[in-house]
């Protein structure tokens, strides 16, 4: 059963986040574009301060006090990562975020395995970031890109597995949940049906991870990748999730120092797992903010969370079906509490300015989805998205904007 947190423990919650105390817009806060980015607790914001006060030094080559508390720091981070998504350490690799993850992954594994004949399938819902990869790999390994088609609903239509995916597909790259629309992908099944050809399997989990739990063992995907950001921690840190079997054949993405095992001017031998895809120094107070974030999260009773996302998705397309010219884009059962919507008579750019003005915060645009945006027939979408501590007085501030927006436009 859906339920909003009780005010008492909602208001605790939003006291963990300073900037939603901000008086910015001279006015209360209402923070919707999490999607693009959540806001940070104090926790997060006070561990990588203290990195900077207290241990601030580069890691694994220091023969210093500072050097081992940097380095126990980096590798506790990354302990916490391999709990959080039920892997080993040496599956963890530190990126710049989801975007660095994915690149990886295609040209590293990708570029080394695929050739021509050989068919990738991604999805109508992805990001450009899991799209662009995917067209330059398949492009000069001469293999086909394919894309799962939508249903009517802007769900994807499942009916359709078994001719996309075949016994030539060898990778299938398909995002977890949609960062344009909220939906949630039937991940089990597609997952299950690339098994059954022998392909290959990565997760974009950007907008799955603050949500729900994920673990990679239950799911038996190849590779994850996930941004800081998004999970209530810092920017430039991701993670990418790689099977060791497959990580230990595939080639370094970038070279440099720290994932070299010894280097001549004739020739070079790469460090063991994770450190052969960690190039130069890693962002390290970045990693210790998101072992802060996942601190935070896990401390958390996330099944309470989750149920109060819910109610918030509930209760917002509840508003939303019944204002006069709002068009719900992708009003399917299985959503994150994600609004993607659009007035009639209105640009969503117009929208969310007008919003702006009244210390609302969405979304507007194509989302980094232009070929989803083009499928649907729209120019692009205005998009409110939650989190946990977002609350139904938050929607209704939301409605009350889009009404004085409505009259005005």
């Amino acid at each position: 059963m859906n339920a909003a947190l009780p005010v008492t423990h909602l208001e605790a919650l939003r006291a963990q986040f300073p900037i939603l105390g901000s008086s910015a817009y001279g006015k209360p806060l209402v923070y919707l574009d999490n999607a693009a980015t959540t806001q940070k607790p104090h926790s997060v914001i006070q561990a990588i301060e203290h990195y900077y006060l207290h241990t601030n030094s580069n890691v694994h080559r220091g023969a210093h006090y500072l050097g081992d508390l940097a380095t126990a720091a980096l590798e506790g981070a990354r302990e916490k990562v391999a709990a959080f998504l039920n892997a080993s350490r040496e599956e963890i690799i530190w990126t710049r975020g989801t975007t660095e993850g994915i690149n990886l992954v295609a040209h590293s594994f990708g570029g080394s395995y695929l050739k021509a004949g050989d068919e990738v399938l991604i999805s109508s819902l992805e990001h450009h970031a899991n799209i662009v990869p995917w067209q330059q790999v398949c492009r000069r390994a001469g293999a086909t890109l394919r894309v799962l088609p939508l249903a009517d609903d802007a769900s994807l239509d499942t009916s359709r597995l078994d001719e996309f995916i075949t016994e030539r597909t060898r990778i299938v790259a398909v995002v977890h949940v949609s960062n344009a629309l909220g939906v949630i992908n039937p991940i089990d099944e597609i997952i299950r049906r690339a098994r059954a050809v022998g392909a290959a399997v990565l997760i974009d989990a950007a907008q799955s991870v603050a949500h729900f739990p994920v673990d990679v063992q239950q799911l038996d995907c190849d590779f994850l990748v996930f941004s800081g950001h998004k999970l209530f921690g810092p920017t430039g840190i991701g993670v990418l999730y790689g099977r060791q079997t497959l990580l230990d054949a595939m080639p370094p993405y970038q070279t440099g120092g720290e994932m070299i095992e010894t280097v001549s001017f004739e020739t070079s031998t790469w460090n063991q797992l994770p450190y052969k895809f960690e190039a130069g120094t890693p962002h390290i107070a970045g990693a210790v903010g998101l072992g802060a974030a996942l601190d935070w999260l896990t401390t958390q009773d996330r099944n309470a969370l989750l149920a109060h996302e819910n109610d918030l998705r509930d209760y917002v397309t509840e508003r939303a079906r019944a204002f006069p010219g709002l068009r719900i884009i992708g009003d399917t059962p299985s959503k994150v509490a994600t609004l993607s919507f659009l007035l009639d008579g209105t640009h969503p750019n117009d929208v969310g300015t007008l919003l702006d003005q009244q210390g609302v915060a969405v979304r507007t645009g194509h989302h980094c989805t232009m070929p989803l945006m083009n499928l649907l027939g729209v120019p692009g979408t205005i998009r409110a998205s939650f989190a946990p501590y977002n609350s139904r007085d938050d929607i209704d501030r939301l409605f009350a904007a889009l009404e004085k927006a409505a009259r005005f436009l």
